[in-house]
């Protein structure tokens, strides 16, 4: 059972990490790069199918050198085989079509093409939820969204998933799909490992890994878009139908707040901090 996850960095929004220049415009090489959140559920997906199933996990990003480190960060967390980067200027500035379109394109690339491709629900940094689905239109591959649990029948190759279904009411519908299938995990996913021998599988793997993980650079494959034998006509900015009329940067906190220091010996401060903390335990 092989396996695909994409991934992405994206700039760390914790306050006081985001740069803007005086025009409000995004200062990436000033802003610490960062694992996309909501892609840490699609690497668990990934690494209970290869802890029940065997078989191989890699990793995919399309982005600039340096996020080799966020593939590293990857690796640690779902103890990858292989690491492919996508990665020159022509890709740059790429909205979710141009990316979808490069990203399934290293897909096909692949000497062997993976049975499952796992994505996030969606960026941190853009929150259209539109790369993942996109990429598989590209590979014509059956897709199920917003999955929360999944196993796999590998005699029958099919997947078997549970996906959370939200509209009036939150319901959960259970869905099969014929592989290969490209699966975008909800935030509700959680992986399970109730067979101890799965149990001892994970942390065999996860030793296995580190000494790997440390030298991740001899085994990361990057491409360029003469390796995808792409025109960069159809890629990068050129290549994107999506025009930004306007971005609102994110507002800066007061660079100076009123802060009162409380000591454990202090009984009045601590009746106060319990006093104030009090409403907040209720639920008010």
């Amino acid at each position: 059972m092989n396996t695909l996850v994409l991934t992405k960095g994206v700039p760390d929004f914790r306050e006081g990490k985001v740069s803007f220049d005086e025009d409000g415009h995004l200062e990436r090489g000033k802003t610490p790069t960062v694992m996309n959140p909501n892609d840490k559920f699609a690497l668990r997906a990934a690494l209970q199918t290869k802890v029940r199933h065997g078989g191989t996990v890699s990793l995919m990003s399309m982005g600039p050198p340096g996020y080799k480190e966020v593939l590293q960060e990857g690796m640690r967390d779902v103890y990858a085989d292989e690491l492919y980067l996508l990665s020159d200027r022509e890709m740059g500035a790429a909205d979710t079509w141009a990316t979808a379109m490069t990203v399934a394109t290293g897909i096909e690339k692949m000497e062997e093409t993976p049975d499952l491709v796992f994505a996030g629900f969606k960026s941190a940094d853009g929150e259209t939820g539109h790369t993942g689905p996109q990429t598989n239109w590209c590979l014509d591959w059956p897709l199920v969204t917003h999955v929360i649990a999944l196993d796999i029948d590998e005699e029958a190759g099919r997947l078997r998933a549970k996906r959370l279904v939200k509209g009036d009411v939150e319901e959960i519908e259970t869905v099969e799909a014929d592989l290969p299938a490209f699966v975008v995990t909800d935030p509700e996913f959680e992986p399970t490992y109730r067979k101890a021998k799965h149990r001892l599988k994970h942390k065999e793997l996860r030793e296995e890994t580190q000494q790997r993980a440390e030298n991740y650079e001899d085994i990361v494959t990057v491409w360029d878009h003469e390796d995808l034998n792409l025109d960069p006509d159809y890629i990068g900015l050129d290549g994107s139908p999506t025009i930004v009329s306007g971005v609102d940067p994110i507002p800066k906190a007061p660079s100076e707040r009123e802060a009162t220091t409380v000591t454990p010996d202090d009984e009045e401060g601590m009746r106060n901090v319990l006093e104030e903390m009090e409403p907040f335990a209720a639920g008010d």
